[in-house]
């Protein structure tokens, strides 16, 4: 009545079942912590760039320091999208509100796609969280199934015979708790934590329209 003496001598459906369980309890834990660690580094990138940024440096040069070919990733790269389209429409027009609203444009897009590298996989471990319990339920009933299945065809009912069958079922349903359990408590987390740069990304754009916006009222004023 071993666990590995149970699994071995489970039947082909409760196996597959258990190793379906295995097979997301390992990449969950792969996604875990690799979203864990790119989302500590993202966040270390973040207070980097935003030291940087409010230490009075000058946004031109800022801008130039950062290589055109080079991809950036969080605040440094919606100030690169942002800056950008600032610097290709400022020589086209002089209306401010165009200027501006291409500027907030470029640093939506940019915006998005780092909320897409941040929960980058993070709806796989929702699936294993939600799916799991229900599919070592599947391993029980069947199991249970086959111990109705041995019950009938002996005479007498006796705990031998139905012991194997009961115990590989509550098997299948600890695996999937198993699997289930830690996808849930580290899917919230991540979540969260993605959620709260994400902010902060935002934070950081209107920021820094505002100083735009300020910076061409103060181009209008003195041409006036």
């Amino acid at each position: 009545m071993s666990i590995p003496h149970l699994i071995m001598n489970a039947s082909v459906v409760v196996q597959l079942v258990m190793l379906l369980l295995v097979v997301g309890s390992v990449l969950s834990w792969i996604v875990i912590f690799q979203r864990g660690i790119a989302l500590r580094r993202a966040q270390k990138e973040y207070a980097q760039f935003e030291e940087t940024f409010w230490s009075g440096v000058d946004l031109n040069e800022l801008y130039r320091d950062i290589p055109a070919d080079d991809p950036r990733h969080g605040a440094e790269h919606i100030f690169q999208a942002g800056f950008r389209e600032f610097n290709r429409l400022m020589p086209k027009t002089r209306n401010a509100p165009t200027i501006l609203e291409g500027v907030q444009r470029s640093m939506r897009v940019a915006w998005s796609r780092e909320e897409d590298r941040l929960t980058q996989h993070l709806v796989f471990l929702a699936t294993v969280a939600s799916a799991s319990p229900y599919i070592g339920l599947f391993g029980t009933v069947w199991g249970i199934m086959g111990s109705f299945q041995s019950l009938s065809m002996t005479q007498q009912a006796t705990l031998a015979t139905v012991a194997p069958w009961i115990a590989e079922a509550l098997i299948a349903t600890a695996m999937g708790l198993f699997a289930a359990i830690p996808a849930v408590i580290f899917y919230n987390r991540l979540s969260n934590s993605a959620s709260r740069l994400l902010g902060k990304y935002e934070d950081f754009a209107e920021e820094f329209h505002a100083i735009l916006h300020r910076n061409l009222q103060g181009r209008d004023s003195a041409s006036s």
